[in-house]
């Protein structure tokens, strides 16, 4: 493990709680918007299938990102594990963002995830929707960060 690899407790092999634990670490750092602090949650070689894309590698994470989010603005995201064993995690998620021209959508997904040892992301697949929505049918209001602790997730909005 290098310098810029520290491992990411909690470690698997994962239960309710260690696994809804992983999903709102990785929840708030997708939600920082943040390229690179999201890429140090994987491992160098993570292999990443998002949407029609597949690829490899950190590098190619911070890519990919920096791409999103100056697509997707103002990105606001909710996860929740849907199901968890050893060293494997499935997550559902909902978010919301607008393009440039101040369309709003709520995408939605499915997230699976392998984690190394030392509790870095090695795999993650994920399959994704997007929704037009109006601006007043919007439900992540709060301001750009981390979702506030007592903000409803996906099951208690119905969502």
């Amino acid at each position: 493990m290098s310098a810029t690899s520290p491992a990411r407790p909690p470690f698997p092999p994962f239960d309710a709680t260690t696994a809804a634990q992983k999903a709102r670490m990785a929840e708030d750092a997708w939600n920082s918007r943040d390229p690179h602090r999201v890429a140090l949650a994987y491992t160098e070689d993570s292999e990443w299938r998002n949407r029609a894309e597949f690829f490899r590698g950190r590098d190619a994470i911070t890519q990919f990102l920096v791409r999103k989010w100056a697509r997707e603005l103002d990105y606001r995201l909710v996860k929740e594990v849907w199901a968890w064993q050893d060293n494997h995690i499935a997550v559902r998620f909902a978010y919301e963002w607008h393009d440039d021209t101040g369309n709003w959508f709520r995408s939605y997904g499915n997230e699976n995830w392998e984690f190394d040892a030392q509790g870095l992301m090695q795999r993650r697949y994920a399959s994704i929707n997007d929704l037009p929505i109006a601006s007043a049918e919007r439900r992540f209001l709060w301001p750009l960060g981390r979702r506030p602790d007592d903000h409803p997730g996906l099951s208690d909005m119905g969502l």
